[in-house]
């Protein structure tokens, strides 16, 4: 009768094995997702600063505020004065010169004479 013979099983297989049927994180796998969260910390810390300068950018060197600003500008032009025009003077992005007008125009500072023109009413 012929022996059997005896399989030689490596240790390191059978931990591997083990580790990925259970889910056990190895070292490498924690190593990993520490550089990840070092990633997004980074990328977190920058997008952070980025919102501090802009937020500091937005008021003028007079200290005035955006949409302070927004009316000054308006108010120079007795006859009114275009958007694009408005835009160009301030250098403020098209969206949040739309929501200062917006609130400009609900607190009834500034008056719509028509599509993308706005006068300061006269009181």
């Amino acid at each position: 009768m012929a022996a059997k013979k005896k399989k030689n099983h490596n240790l390191n297989a059978l931990v591997r094995v083990f580790l990925r049927e259970y889910n056990i994180p190895t070292k490498k796998d924690v190593d990993r997702l520490i550089a990840r969260i070092d990633r997004l910390e980074r990328l977190l810390r920058h997008d952070i600063e980025h919102r501090r300068l802009k937020r500091t950018q937005t008021k003028s060197a007079g200290g005035k505020a955006a949409s302070d600003e927004v009316l000054s500008v308006i108010q120079e032009f007795k006859d009114g004065v275009q958007f694009a025009k408005i835009q160009d003077i301030t250098g403020f992005e098209e969206k949040k010169l739309r929501n200062i007008i917006y609130r400009l125009h609900k607190f009834k500072k500034i008056k719509r004479i028509n599509r993308g023109t706005y006068i300061v009413p006269q009181e």
